[in-house]
């Protein structure tokens, strides 16, 4: 035992230790240190810091690969070299360090930085490997402009560098942005210079498992694409048995009218979002995602409300079957619908509204007329 009156200061060619007592066991080449632990390896850059380590130098004839043992929720600042730049920092309620790229973590283990938060029951991170992995509850949540989150039974992580480039939910996933939804049992985003630009989900074969929603918008099929530059929803892509449903706004004339649900499904759906100017939030610069165009292709139905705004009727309905359904919005109510192939449907429209004099007429025709009075026969 050492530094019982004195901090220790330790140093090899592999880390240096500062903490208030340590013990030495030669055979082994272990050396455990207690109280205001501060270890730093002299390889990476990684910091250690915490109530206790265990240090297992690599000697040779012992264990060619240095390893670090800590417990009751150290704090390490991880780098894999010293100049990759922002470390990760990870607590948890034990964590294990072998040689200078590979750490394991368990208990509550949080992993955090500028650009992202992860949290679960166990974690893994190998840098050379290029992998990470949470276990137990996880949760990954993007951080910028707009903010995105994932969770799932396990989420993995690709790793290139010092950057995050792809992001996996296996099993239960469910991603989140500020005006999307995406839910199916496995997940992967796409990360570019810290921000998401793609995101796919599909699930278990022959059965519809992934599901899209926007603000007024739901998409679900077989399997979904996402096309999301710089974290903005611009494109989806639905392949198998995909079908999609919108809500439109009632006319504001007829506060208590439902909205009506357009849906348009096909073997295929393609659906493209723009950016408007937000009124509802002042202006200011604020823009909104908007659906402009969904297109269906391969046994495509649709079914839409369609509003003349110089018609007091309310809108028409339309089903619509063929080849390839193209759906254009506007203001998010449907603009013009364009069918192609073997093209057929129903197109109904609005009632006119009924005239005073038939009103009268009916109200008269159905008026419940006096029964006449039974005369009593005499005898």
């Amino acid at each position: 035992m050492i530094g019982q009156r004195h901090p220790v200061h330790i140093r090899d060619t592999s880390i240096t230790l500062d903490a208030s007592t340590a013990s030495y066991f030669l055979r082994q080449e272990r050396l455990e240190a207690h109280k205001n632990v501060v270890a730093v390896n002299r390889n990476s850059g990684s910091v250690l810091r915490g109530p206790n380590l265990t240090y297992y130098r690599a000697v040779k004839g012992v264990r060619d690969t240095l390893e670090l043992y800590a417990s009751s929720r150290p704090t390490i600042d991880y780098r894999a070299t010293p100049d990759s730049g922002e470390p990760y920092v990870i607590v948890g309620d034990r964590v294990r360090f072998k040689g200078n790229d590979r750490v394991w973590g368990g208990g509550r283990v949080t992993i955090d930085r500028s650009d992202f938060a992860a949290r679960g029951d166990s974690m893994q991170l190998d840098q050379t490997a290029g992998f990470g992995v949470l276990v137990g509850q996880p949760r990954l949540e993007g951080k910028g402009a707009r903010p995105y989150t994932l969770t799932g039974t396990r989420i993995e992580l690709g790793l290139e560098g010092r950057d995050i480039r792809l992001v996996k939910a296996l099993g239960n996933g469910v991603a989140t942005g500020v005006d999307w939804r995406l839910t199916a049992d496995t997940i992967h985003l796409h990360v570019e210079k810290k921000k998401l630009q793609q995101a796919f989900a599909w699930g278990p074969k022959d059965s519809v498992h992934a599901h899209a929603v926007s603000t007024r918008n739901a998409i679900q099929a077989d399997s979904l694409a996402l096309d999301l530059p710089g974290e903005v929803l611009t494109e989806a892509r639905a392949f198998g048995h995909a079908y999609s449903t919108s809500q439109q706004e009632p006319a504001k004339r007829d506060s208590t009218a439902k909205p009506g649900t357009n849906w348009i499904a096909g073997d295929s759906l393609t659906a493209r979002w723009t950016q408007e100017p937000d009124s509802t939030r002042g202006g200011g610069g604020t823009l909104k995602t908007v659906l402009h165009q969904v297109i269906a292709r391969g046994s495509a139905r649709a079914f839409t409300h369609l509003a003349n705004e110089h018609d007091s009727l309310g809108p028409s309905l339309d089903y619509s079957r063929g080849a390839i359904i193209d759906v254009v919005m506007k203001a998010d109510k449907v603009d013009r619908v364009w069918v192609t192939g073997k093209a057929d449907g129903v197109h109904l429209e609005p009632l006119p509204p009924a005239s005073p004099d038939s009103a009268k007429k009916d109200t008269a025709k159905t008026t419940r007329k006096k029964a006449p009075r039974a005369k009593a026969s005499g005898r």
